[in-house]
């Protein structure tokens, strides 16, 4: 009888707490799991990025806040393929749920590079100085570390005080800029310095020997310009090296048990842009511009496949670093660049670029060395997109247009 009595107990105690079991419902969207989050703090933390975050970044990204005068609303999340889509609404979004004016920041994670937009509304009526315009004569903010986020966030709440009140910027903590090509490279930028110091003998070799050539076959004196392809050469084994990896990853990405939807699309992005790579390289063995298009894609179709963020090159040489700094160009222009030819247009200079060989005079008989974006855009997709610095579709024109491809 006792056990009897044990096992109703047992059912009621059962039964009397299921009612406070949380209703299975479906999952709000990003803005209104942050809106929600934001009641309760400004600082809203992703909980799969809270246990990589240090206190001590949140604690002075909310100092920082605090000091502020005007609400300051920050969101710590990581990349998804929402986010691919619709990153550059979220501020707006947000702000509509919020119903509140002041900064709304909104920071992503991916690997280890930290990104992100901002947006500064103020109360109804009252105006002041936009915060791009502060961002884009803040020289230092190209000197920011994107490897943490507290740096970039602190730096962008300044931006908008600057916007909103005209206090004057603050110089960056010391710890919070780059160190001057002194960091220590990743892998991949091994790799690249390895390939650029290749490139580097590989031309100085190349330019002796051609030169001697010359001046042995046709008697022309010292000064002449050689006729040197050891640059292309260089760019074409740089292309075909990064084809097979990027070939490599795609494999091995198409090789796991069960693919996501996420994966499947970097599964595909990663395709198209190595079909691309592939089709230039294939095409236009011996054009310049084909070969360094064939590099740019490859990278990209390697940086899907292996689910890093799929970098834009650097707008005056795609063979350098991808292009992490965004700097003003021609007309108003922004364009990405690496770190080298930011700091070279900081400086009021024109950064050297990828130079290519122009027809001119008359016929098109002579030939020019010019940077390759004075050539005329209709010629060549790779001109009219910077190599996919200015428009993400330089794989779709290759692949759609390939009458158009010099």
């Amino acid at each position: 009888m006792s056990a009897h009595l044990r096992r109703l107990a047992t059912l009621l105690a059962v039964l009397v707490a299921l009612p406070l079991l949380p209703a299975h419902a479906a999952s709000p969207s990003l803005p209104d799991q942050v809106a929600s989050g934001w009641r309760t703090d400004h600082l809203y933390v992703d909980a799969r990025l809270r246990p990589a975050i240090p206190d001590s970044e949140l604690d002075w990204i909310r100092a920082e806040s605090a000091e502020a005068s005007f609400a300051v609303y920050v969101a710590l999340v990581p990349r998804t393929p929402y986010l691919k889509d619709n990153l550059y609404d979220l501020p707006t979004l947000l702000q509509a749920r919020v119903g509140q004016p002041g900064l709304y920041v909104v920071r992503v994670v991916s690997d280890d590079y930290w990104s992100g937009v901002e947006e500064l509304f103020r109360p109804g009526g009252l105006k002041g100085r936009d915060l791009s315009s502060v961002k884009s004569d803040d020289k230092q903010r190209l000197d920011i570390v994107d490897n943490r986020p507290a740096p970039q966030i602190v730096r962008t709440i300044q931006q908008a005080a600057t916007a909103y009140d005209g206090r004057a910027l603050p110089a960056p903590v010391a710890s919070d800029l780059e160190p001057p090509q002194v960091d220590t490279p990743s892998a991949t930028s091994q790799e690249d310095r390895a390939a650029f110091i290749g490139l580097g003998v590989g031309g100085l070799a190349g330019f002796v020997l051609t030169l001697w050539l010359v001046l042995r076959r046709r008697g022309r004196r010292p000064g002449s310009p050689p006729k040197s392809a050891s640059h292309l050469v260089e760019i074409r084994r740089q292309a075909d090296q990064t084809i097979k990896r990027a070939a490599t990853s795609v494999r091995q990405l198409e090789k796991r048990s069960s693919l996501s939807l996420e994966l499947l699309d970097r599964r595909d992005d990663a395709n198209h842009r190595l079909d691309a790579a592939r089709t230039l390289r294939a095409d236009q063995p011996d054009d310049l511009l084909a070969v360094t298009g064939a590099l740019v894609l490859a990278r990209q179709a390697r940086q899907a496949a292996d689910g890093t963020a799929v970098r834009p090159p650097c707008f005056f040489d795609p063979t350098h670093r991808a292009g992490t700094n965004h700097v003003t160009w021609s007309n108003g222009i922004d364009v990405p660049a690496c770190r080298l030819c930011a700091e070279r247009l900081a400086k009021g200079k024109t950064p050297y670029g990828l130079r290519v060989r122009r027809s001119s005079g008359l016929l098109g008989r002579s030939h020019e060395v010019v940077p390759y974006w004075t050539l005329d855009p209709k010629d060549s997709p790779m001109v009219a997109t910077g190599f996919g610095a200015l428009t993400d579709d330089l794989a779709e024109r290759v692949s759609g247009r390939l009458d158009d491809v010099r």
